[in-house]
């Protein structure tokens, strides 16, 4: 099927998509990635070079006649979310995506397909290896790492670029151009638990899976269920009636609303089936409450054996408590732009194990006093339940310029090309301009791309047609490109 993709038009995108999707690219994982960039400019004849951080640069001087036009960055990252269904055989370290023409989309076969941001790149490719696609000065930047940290972006060098504009290709509308994103933090919780031999009783898996997920900052304000909190419910349910928690793993990346979760519990033999009747029966209360956004959410309570320890009684009130404390979802929307998002966060991961406990969350906002505040809401949830806590990663929003040259220039060019104004917004996701930005402030930038939904789950998908007209806006945005000041 990778073939047939192969063919579909813009060839300039597909063509390289493919090849792209060929490499294992999971963040913190780029090394094969990376080397096949560095070839890919090399081959061309082109300038190119990695950074200190592992980012890779290649530029290429303007066509005939368009010198003296402003130089554009253009700019996606190299790495993907590795997320996929529950007995899909895929290595991500080792193994291609295989794709699948589904209608006028593109996807994959049980994982997520690589589109955020391996469309971006393709495209950028593809004006790379052009020889008759008219565009000024090009510098192309990827970063590494965008997913799980932005650590690309954050030690970008300074100097390196001389752009004066930067298009971002790592939006998900077609018809939107994004002028600012939120920034983010990690709050780490971890902490121990005392341990006590499992007695009597009888042990149960409890499993929560099939819940839609999807992006923790675009899709956040659509009320999609959260395993964790969704297990935790339950657990908080029977601990009333003396279940005991054995362990749990739920979630798993900070960028993605969890759609799975487990624990193992013990349930005593005089109340086994009332515990368990009362289980399904709160889990048939939630799938009512969630059928809208999650209409394939399911509930499993398998008889497991018996582990050889549980937490205790008083481990297991603090932790339940806290995780029920803790705030998941939209903090508060925007003020100032309709419909957006400002602050919020994503319980992402709860393990809990031999003894030790770790719940992993991404708080995002555009407002930076907001993000700590929503930050120091959780610190105190967490350190209140004894955990100690983490802030790490923070990165900054990109504050919105509604008056810059380019947008008005694109603004006008899509007018032009489709007979409506475009959606001129700002997103609850954390692009790298923010980042870039703090490094070249006085770079002008703007975010756009093909329409992709379901990015960071194994729903992902790219619209067909929506993939030529950005192709399509993007060259034609190249061409009116204005001269240098």
């Amino acid at each position: 099927m990778n073939e047939q993709i192969a063919k579909l038009e813009p060839r300039e995108i597909w063509e390289n998509f493919v090849a792209l999707n060929a490499i294992p690219r999971p963040s913190k994982k780029e090394e094969k990635v990376r080397q096949f960039m560095l070839d890919f400019g090399r081959k061309l004849g082109l300038e190119t070079f990695e950074d200190k951080i592992g980012n890779v640069i290649i530029k290429k001087p303007a066509t005939p006649g368009m010198e003296n036009r402003k130089t554009v960055a253009l700019q996606a990252h190299l790495d993907m979310v590795p997320q996929k269904n529950k007995g899909t055989e895929h290595d991500f370290e080792k193994d291609g995506i295989k794709m699948l023409i589904d209608g006028d989309w593109v996807t994959a076969d049980g994982t997520t397909l690589g589109a955020d941001n391996g469309i971006g790149v393709a495209a950028i490719m593809g004006l790379l290896a052009s020889k008759d696609i008219p565009h000024p000065p090009l510098e192309a930047l990827f970063t590494i790492d965008e997913e799980t940290g932005m650590t690309g972006a954050q030690h970008l060098e300074e100097g390196i670029l001389d752009a004066e504009i930067m298009l971002n290709l790592d939006t998900e509308n077609d018809s939107e151009l994004d002028i600012g994103c939120a920034g983010g933090i990690d709050i780490t919780a971890k902490g121990t638990y005392q341990e006590v031999p499992v007695a009597g009783g009888k042990a149960y898996q409890i499993k929560v899976k099939g819940l839609t997920g999807g992006h923790s900052g675009m899709d956040i304000h659509l009320y999609r269920g959260n395993a964790n909190k969704i297990l935790n419910r339950l657990l908080y349910r029977g601990s009333g009636k003396g279940l005991r928690v054995c362990n749990i793993h739920g979630g798993g990346l900070r960028n993605a609303i969890p759609r799975e979760a487990e624990a193992v519990v013990l349930l005593p033999d005089d109340k086994a089936d009332e515990i368990l009747n009362d289980l399904k029966t709160l889990s048939e209360t939630i799938k009512v409450e969630q059928a809208k956004q999650d209409p394939d959410l399911t509930f499993e309570f398998n008889p497991v054996e018996k582990p050889a320890k549980m937490m205790s009684e008083e481990s297991q009130d603090r932790l339940i408590k806290t995780v029920y404390g803790a705030h998941n979802g939209v903090y508060r929307m925007s003020p100032d732009m309709e419909d957006l998002v400002e602050t919020s966060n994503n319980v992402a991961g709860v393990r809990v194990a031999d003894g030790q406990i770790q719940i992993d969350n991404l708080t995002r906002s555009s407002v930076e006093s907001t993000k700590e505040d929503l930050a120091n809401a959780l610190k105190s949830v967490f350190e209140l339940g004894g955990l100690s806590v983490e802030l790490t990663g923070s990165y900054p929003g990109w504050k919105p310029d509604p008056d810059s040259q380019i947008l008005s220039i694109m603004t006008g060019l899509y007018e032009k090309m489709y007979g409506q104004k475009p959606e001129v917004v700002a997103c609850h996701a954390g692009l790298e301009c923010g980042i870039i930005k703090s490094h070249y402030p006085g770079m002008q930038m703007i975010s756009f791309g093909p329409t992709i939904e379901g990015a960071h789950s194994p729903d992902e998908r790219v619209n067909i047609k929506s993939v030529q007209k950005f192709w399509e806006y993007l060259k034609e945005t190249l061409k009116n490109i204005p001269e240098k000041s």
